[in-house]
C-alpha cells in the first residue's frame, strides 16, 4: 500500500479528537456493512439442556460436580474457563471503549452494538460449561468474583489510536482461541458452539482491521508508531486474571495459543492484509517504528522457531513413554 496523502504524522496536526472526527465516516459505512453481514443467533440454541442436572444447593436431587461427569479435554476445560473469565470482564470493556471512542454518532451505535454481541459470548459459554458439567461450577464462579473485582486498564486506554490498532489484532487472537479450544474440547457441541463464536469475533477484527487501514491513510506515522507499540507489547485481555501465566503455558503446550500461532495466525495476517510493512512515503518517526516493528517480528519468528523445536521435543518424550 503507498501512501499518497500528504504527510499529516505529526502530533501537533492529530489529537485523538480529530481522529475520531475524521474516523466518523468510515465508522458509519463499516457499521453498516457489519449489520448487513452479521447474522443473530440464540445463545441457548447451542446449548445441550438436555445434559443438564441440579447442583447441590437448594435441590436435594442436587448432584456434586466430577471431572468425569464431561467428556470435555482437559486442555479444553482450561481454555474454556480462560476465555469466558476473559468475557466475563465486558463491562470493563464496554467502558474503556465508551470513553475512549464516546456514546454518539456511529462509533457510540458500534461501541453498543459491539457489546451486545461479545454479551452472548458469555452467556453461551456458561450456560455450556454448567450444563455440560464440564467445569467445576464453584471454582468457575469464585475466579469470576476475584477477577472481576479487580477490575480492567487496557494498556492503550491513554490513546485512541493505540486502542484502535490494538483490538484489530486482538478481536483476531480472540477468534483462534476460541476455535482451537473448540478443536482440542473433545466435544463436538463445544466445537460448534466456540465455531459460532469465533465468526463474530473474526467479524468485529474486520471492523477494526478496516478503520486501521483508515488511520493509516490518514496519520501514517502516528499508526505505524501505535502499531509498533501494540505489537511489542501485546497481552491478551485476561491477563490479570488468577492462574493466568499457568494457564497460558498450558494453552501453549496444548496448542491452543502461543508464540507461533500469535505470530502466523493473529499478527502476519494483519499485517500482511494492510501491506504494513510495504508502506512508503513515512517520516523519520513512522520509518523508525516500522523497521522496528520488522526487527520485532523477526525476533518473534525466531522465539516462535524455538518455541516449536521444544515442543515438538515434548510430544516426541510422551510418545516413546506411551510406546515403552
Amino acid at each position: 500500500m503507498t501512501i499518497t496523502s500528504p504527510h499529516l504524522g505529526s502530533p501537533a496536526v492529530w489529537t485523538d479528537a480529530k481522529l475520531l472526527y475524521a474516523l466518523e465516516e468510515v465508522v458509519e459505512t463499516e457499521l453498516n456493512r457489519h449489520l448487513k453481514v452479521a447474522k443473530d443467533w440464540m445463545p441457548h440454541e447451542y446449548v445441550p439442556w438436555s445434559d443438564a442436572r441440579n447442583f447441590p444447593g437448594l435441590f436435594e436431587d442436587g448432584e456434586a460436580w466430577g471431572k468425569e461427569q464431561s467428556k470435555v479435554t482437559e486442555i479444553g476445560r482450561i481454555a474454556l474457563v480462560v476465555n469466558l473469565l476473559t468475557e466475563d470482564n465486558l463491562p470493563s470493556y464496554h467502558h474503556e471503549i465508551a470513553s475512549l471512542f464516546g456514546r454518539d454518532g456511529a462509533w457510540g451505535t458500534w461501541v453498543h452494538r459491539w457489546t451486545a454481541e461479545e454479551g452472548r459470548h458469555g452467556i453461551v459459554m456458561r450456560d455450556y460449561l454448567l450444563a455440560s458439567r464440564a467445569v467445576d461450577p464453584d471454582k468457575l464462579e469464585a475466579f469470576r468474583m476475584v477477577h472481576m473485582s479487580e477490575g480492567f486498564e487496557s494498556d492503550n486506554r491513554h490513546s485512541m489510536l493505540h486502542s484502535v490498532a490494538y483490538v484489530a489484532f486482538q478481536e483476531l487472537a480472540t477468534r483462534v482461541s476460541h476455535r482451537n479450544t473448540g478443536h482440542q474440547s473433545g466435544d463436538p457441541v463445544c466445537d460448534r458452539m466456540l465455531a459460532r463464536i469465533a465468526t463474530d469475533e473474526n467479524l468485529h477484527m474486520v471492523f477494526y482491521r478496516n478503520l486501521l487501514k483508515a488511520a493509516f491513510e490518514l496519520a501514517p506515522d502516528l499508526t505505524m508508531q501505535a502499531v509498533r507499540d501494540v505489537l511489542v507489547n501485546f497481552r491478551m485481555p485476561g491477563h490479570g486474571m488468577p492462574g493466568f501465566e499457568r494457564f497460558a503455558a498450558q494453552m501453549a503446550i496444548g496448542e491452543v495459543y502461543n508464540m507461533r500461532i500469535h505470530h502466523d495466525d493473529v499478527l502476519q495476517p494483519v499485517l500482511r492484509h494492510l501491506k504494513v510493512m510495504e508502506i512508503d512515503g513515512l517520516g523519520p518517526e513512522g520509518q523508525q517504528a516500522q523497521d522496528e516493528l520488522g526487527l520485532f517480528m523477526g525476533g518473534l519468528d525466531a522465539e516462535a522457531s524455538k518455541f516449536d523445536e521444544k515442543l515438538a521435543a515434548r510430544k516426541a518424550r510422551v510418545a516413546a513413554r506411551a510406546a515403552g
